[in-house]
């Protein structure tokens, strides 16, 4: 009998560990982001023009957060996230503006 505690205390732990492997890989899967600098279009008349931003605005910018950094050298869209109005609409979406 004492043989087996071991054993079973390996299998509680091997079972955990792919437990752990399949939570982590799901995390990473859903928090992949896909960079589409086009979603930053729907934010350019506010940018331009410091107008409040739409709440479709701010919830496509937050959702190219993690990409502002990389389309901030987008040659269409990059140099209207230099404008201070970007800075401005982030502020107003609560998107963190990049610092890059």
């Amino acid at each position: 009998m004492s043989n087996s505690c071991p054993y079973n205390t390996q299998r509680f732990f091997m079972v955990a560990s792919m437990v752990l492997l399949l939570f982590v890989g799901h995390l990473q899967l859903t928090e992949s982001v896909t960079c589409d600098p086009v979603q930053i279009s729907w934010c350019l008349q506010s940018i331009v023009s410091y107008l409040p931003p739409t709440p479709d605005c701010c919830r496509r910018l937050k959702g190219q957060e993690a990409c502002l950094c990389k389309e901030m050298s987008d040659p269409t869209f990059g140099g209207y996230l230099r404008l201070p109005g970007a800075k401005m609409v982030c502020d107003k979406c609560h998107v963190t503006y990049p610092n890059c």
